[in-house]
């Protein structure tokens, strides 16, 4: 069996903040390439609530045993799913999960409650 890799999200209380994470949520790690601060910057989005994070990519940041957001960045196209498996303070601990799905699809910017890694909509 293949090691889990585990990220850090990081920047929740710039958003949501991190008190409605729940273990077992599925989230969306999205490359970002036009981010301005950070050309490896993956964002973390939840649906239906859109962006709640970034994965963490720093020295002061990443956790003991997460990746780094540039650790990961070549390892997928555009998209991959992640678990949450634990909630620390305002950081998410969450496990890469490629084998829910990979391909990401926004069908429409109307429709942001389908959900590529489930394959249904909530």
């Amino acid at each position: 069996m293949e090691q889990p890799y585990y990220i850090a999200i990081t920047g929740t209380q710039h958003y949501y903040g991190a008190a409605f994470l729940k273990p077992g949520q599925i989230v969306h790690l999205i490359k970002d390439p036009d981010n301005p601060h950070d050309h490896e910057a993956i964002k973390v989005d939840l649906i239906p609530l859109g962006k709640i994070g970034y994965v963490a990519n720093s020295a002061n940041t990443v956790p003991k045993g997460c990746r780094s957001a540039g650790r990961i960045y070549d390892t997928f196209e555009h998209h991959i799913c992640g678990i949450v498996r634990f909630i620390v303070k305002d950081t998410a601990i969450v496990e890469l999960a490629p084998g829910i799905e990979e391909v990401y699809f926004i069908k429409s910017t109307e429709d942001v409650s389908f959900s590529p890694c489930l394959g249904r909509k909530y």
